[in-house]
């Protein structure tokens, strides 16, 4: 799964033809969890995570939507599988919006680099990135997100649905909302001190009135003006299962957020503008990361395939999956309706060797 049209979808793109081969859920349910990766340094220097920024990505391009939510209530199914298969430690790629957290907080990276060729999707992760350091809870960072105050009598250690069900008749507070803005901008602009342009500025602020005008409820494609009862709202995205009926978002547990909030206040969560086909921003990742002798424990490739196929950009995407630092174990997550070619209307997700899709990609010469 995962304006903008052009770009993404080529950026998008590399993403899922890591996914390809599809691996049957489950077959390696009885394997033992795999080592740990090696691990980068336990923090980055505000001027470090923001000369990544300014160092790795490329120019903004465009895609058919703003994507300020996942749209996927079954990314989850996966998780148990993952668990045996993605080493812990090592570094996590990604792409789009929420649901990046969701992964993390089960693979437990050391590092995070979500590329999107979207600026928006930049500006959307500086805001989760204040947004988690604001807050202490689990609670509060609902009550901030939404610009919602917390409803009197929610108990620590809520479940998620406690905790949703007691925010969705929450009347949203514009006081609220613009105390919270000033401290998004304060933590990330004073505290520290990222260079931010006009644009990054307004955009934080466009996607915060986003969350704060339409709530719990927002959905995939709210701000574009085409949501509907179709698509899935940030509450049944939380509330979402594996297979098994467990719910596994970074919002179910303290532990879950907490985790993600730990990596967001050591800036190794790194969010990028880049093109998946292009020619600069994962090989820089690629070239980042084996500087430090860190290999891809896990990435999350989403719905790429329509674009890489409509596109013609296999090749690139081949060319930029083999620069990574990757090892037998790394592992590709990908969202999308029925496999590599797109078929089917069943939204799903799979998981996919690295080693075994660049195998591929390379013995037919980048075509799907």
């Amino acid at each position: 799964m995962i304006t903008r049209r052009f770009r993404l979808l080529a950026g998008v793109i590399f993403a899922v033809c890591l996914a390809s081969l599809p691996y049957a859920l489950g077959a390696q349910a009885q394997t033992p969890a795999p080592a740990p990766a090696q691990a980068v340094q336990a923090r980055l220097t505000d001027r470090e995570f923001w000369k990544l920024i300014a160092d790795l990505s490329e120019p903004s391009g465009k895609f058919q939507s703003e994507n300020l939510l996942s749209n996927e209530t079954r990314l989850q199914y996966i998780i148990p599988e993952l668990l045996t298969r993605a080493k812990p430690g090592g570094a996590y790629l990604g792409v789009g919006p929420e649901q990046n957290f969701t992964l993390m907080a089960a693979v437990k990276p050391s590092m995070a680099f979500i590329v999107d060729i979207r600026r928006g999707n930049l500006q959307l992760h500086l805001l989760y990135k204040a947004l988690f350091e604001l807050s202490s809870t689990r609670a509060e960072f609902v009550s901030r997100l939404f610009s919602r105050p917390k409803p009197a009598g929610l108990r620590s250690g809520a479940t998620p649905a406690e905790m949703f069900a007691a925010f969705v008749d929450a009347e949203p507070s514009p006081a609220l909302y613009k105390d919270n803005l000033k401290a998004v901008e304060a933590l990330l602009i004073t505290k520290h001190g990222f260079a931010m342009s006009k644009e990054d500025i307004a955009g934080v602020e466009y996607v915060y009135n986003a969350f704060f005008s339409y709530g719990p409820g927002i959905q995939y494609s709210s701000s574009d003006g085409f949501a509907g009862s179709g698509e899935p709202n940030y509450v049944n995205v939380m509330l979402a299962t594996d297979a098994s009926g467990q719910q596994r978002g970074y919002l179910t547990s303290d532990e879950a957020f907490l985790a993600v909030k730990d990596l967001q206040a050591r800036n190794v969560i790194v969010p990028l503008v880049g093109d998946f086909a292009g020619s600069k921003a994962i090989r820089a990742v690629g070239r980042y990361l084996k500087e430090r002798d860190v290999t891809v424990s896990a990435f999350y490739v989403s719905n790429v395939e329509q674009y890489l196929r409509l596109f013609r950009t296999w090749p690139a995407f081949c060319a930029n999956a083999q620069s990574l630092p990757l090892d037998q174990s790394s592992t590709f997550i990908r969202a999308g309706r029925g496999g590599r070619v797109g078929r089917g209307n069943t939204m799903t997700a799979e998981l996919t060797s690295i080693a075994a899709e660049v195998q591929f990609c390379a013995a037919n010469n980048g075509r799907p």
